[in-house]
Formats: C-alpha cells, sequence, structure tokens
C-alpha cells in the first residue's frame, strides 16, 4: 500500500461504491441533464484571510474532450467540472471530469479511504502525468510545475462542497458547448470583477437568465461564490419548475486540515474584524452589520443529500430515481 492514502476496500466494496457515484447523484442513464452550482469551502491560511472559498460549474451531460474543449457525454460518464483559474497557462478556464476534479483518479473504485498531505502531493502529480500535460507540463527536471494546477485535482481532500442543482435541457447544454469551444480561453481573471463566482454567475445565466447577479450591499459588488449559490437557492424557490436539489460531498477523512464555512465579503469582515472595527468607527461597524443581516446572510442546507462514497449505506441510494428534491424553504437563509 502506497504511503499517504488508505486502500479502498474488497473488489465487493469498491463495486459498490462506483454504482453508488451513479446512482447517489442520479449520473449515469438519469433522463434529465442538470447544472450544478458547486460551493467549496475555504480551507488553509488562505481561507483566513479570503473566506469566500472557491466556485464551479458541474454539468452532468456534458463532458471534457482534454482540459480545454466540452462535447456531450457518451453513455456512462459522469460529467465535467468547468471553472475559472489564475496561474494556469494563461488560460481562463479548464474542463475536469468529474472524478478527477474531486479526487484525482478515473474510478470510483480508485478514491482513497483516508488522505494526508504526502499522499494527496503523490496522486494528484500522477493524475497530472497521465491528463494533464497540457495545462500543466514537466520541468526540464521532470518535476511537477508551480501554479494553481493542483486546484484542478483532488478538491475533495481539502474541502467540503455543497451541490445546488437544477436542471437543464439537451439545447441549453449544445449551446454551452458550442459557446466554450469557439470563445478564446485566454486568462481573464480578478479577483474583484472577473472571479471564479463571475464565471460561475455568467454561465448560470446562459442557461437561466437573471438567476445571478452580483450583490452590490452585503458583497460591495464583489461576486462571492456563497453569493451565486444564495441566487440559485432564491431562484429555484420561485421558480419550482427548475426542480432545485442540493447535496453535500464531505471532505475526505484524513489528517489534511478541515476546511471551513464559506462566508461573503461583508460576512467575513463583519466575523472576523468586526471587534476592532467597533473600536475604529462604530457607525461603519453597524452599517456592515445591517447590510449583512439584510441582504448577505444564507445558511448551508443542512438536510442536502450527503455524498459519501466511502460509506456502504450509500447503497440504498440506488435505490433512488435522483438527488431528493429540497424543499426552497429549507434551502434559503436570510431576505430574498
Amino acid at each position: 500500500m502506497k504511503p499517504g492514502f488508505a486502500k479502498t476496500g474488497s473488489p465487493g466494496k469498491r463495486a459498490l461504491r462506483a454504482a453508488a457515484v451513479c446512482g447517489l447523484l442520479s449520473l449515469c442513464g438519469y433522463a434529465k441533464a442538470s447544472i450544478t452550482v458547486l460551493l467549496e469551502q475555504p480551507y488553509g491560511n488562505l481561507g483566513h484571510f479570503d473566506p469566500g472559498g472557491h466556485t464551479a460549474i458541474y454539468l452532468d451531460h456534458v463532458c471534457a474532450d482534454g482540459p480545454l474543449k466540452l462535447r456531450p457525454c457518451r453513455d456512462g460518464e459522469l460529467g465535467v467540472v468547468i471553472s475559472r483559474y489564475d496561474g494556469i497557462q494563461k488560460l481562463d478556464w479548464v474542463a475536469m471530469p468529474l472524478m478527477g476534479y474531486l479526487y484525482a483518479v478515473d474510478s470510483a473504485d480508485e478514491i482513497p479511504e483516508t488522505m494526508d498531505k504526502p499522499g494527496e502531493v503523490a496522486l494528484r502529480d500522477k493524475y497530472r502525468r497521465a491528463h494533464l500535460e497540457t495545462v500543466a507540463p514537466d520541468l526540464p527536471d521532470g518535476g511537477a510545475p508551480g501554479g494553481n494546477w493542483y486546484e484542478l485535482a483532488g478538491s475533495s481532500y481539502d474541502r467540503k462542497i455543497y451541490g445546488f442543482r437544477v436542471k437543464s435541457t439537451p439545447d441549453q447544454d449544445a449551446r454551452l458547448i458550442a459557446v466554450m469551444n469557439d470563445s478564446k480561453n485566454v486568462e481573464k481573471y480578478n479577483g474583484f470583477y472577473a472571479n471564479c463566482a463571475d464565471f460561475v454567475r455568467i454561465i448560470l445565466n446562459k442557461y437561466y437568465p437573471h438567476a445571478s447577479r452580483r450583490n452590490w450591499i452585503a458583497d460591495v459588488g464583489v461576486t462571492s461564490p456563497k453569493n451565486v449559490a444564495k441566487n440559485l437557492a432564491h431562484y429555484g424557490k420561485k421558480h419550482p419548475e427548475v426542480e432545485l436539489q442540493t447535496f453535500v460531498i464531505p471532505q475526505v477523512k484524513g489528517t489534511l486540515p478541515r476546511s471551513h464555512s464559506a462566508e461573503g465579503v461583508l460576512e467575513g469582515i463583519v466575523r472576523r474584524y468586526g471587534i476592532p472595527l467597533t473600536v475604529l468607527s462604530p457607525t461603519t461597524t453597524a452599517v456592515a452589520l445591517v447590510a449583512y443581516v439584510g441582504q448577505g446572510r444564507f445558511e448551508m442546507p443542512k438536510n442536502a443529500m450527503v455524498v459519501d462514497l466511502h460509506d456502504a449505506a450509500a447503497a440504498r441510494f440506488l435505490e433512488e430515481e435522483s438527488v431528493e428534491t429540497v424543499a426552497p424553504e429549507s434551502v434559503v437563509g436570510g431576505s430574498p
């Protein structure tokens, strides 16, 4: 057994886990296509200063033809995760197969039970060498390059991820494939007005116009990952025909630090700097608090389906037709 992560269990358990991937998220043989906003919790030291986390789009009927091109999925494929990054070959976005994005493996039976830092580094580099040389090529000495390519593989080792899913149509998927494949993939990242959440907001609005917008009050105009999720939750409440569903993918067990809750802009300021701000300017603090409570408060769904592929009890989900639809009022917190 390689150091850093545990084996994934008996062949029977591995087969069950592979089936659970399809049954739990309705990814295989599911008649309805869907688009999902993935809200990924922040982690590490950066999360204390930038608590917004990360966000991406998951499409279960669109797949990756390499990291820079999209195509319709074939039977049995699990879909693609698309997101905006900086520091990856001056590209604006990269497309990743779902399994690779979450676990840096090609199939469910390869998912480790636990993970530590050396194992994470080794598994990511192995996946990079197999699939990502075009966007993260070897250094002259054969080593792994720098940059943010590591965010492309194994996200579930570092973060808990919430999914906010609505249905899509083949025509919507086809239009997105055409737009993404025909547009120039040149880095546009800017933390204030062209960040990962702006990318997700724009794609979501291509499917459902005006579903997501900037929050000029609670996020002072900066699109935050949490705000995009909140927008979709509110949209699902107003438009039950989109069949809003939620799920949560737990962070893989192990010795890696646990991620923590994503926060909006003013929420992060109030939570971290409320006391010193009150001393310096009570009025400013009061305004920020009112803005957050009135326009920025949003609680993660507490009754979302847990997608834990390491739990043998996942077998019961094979009987489900799809991810359980969550009542909108149980998803949405704060004011619309």
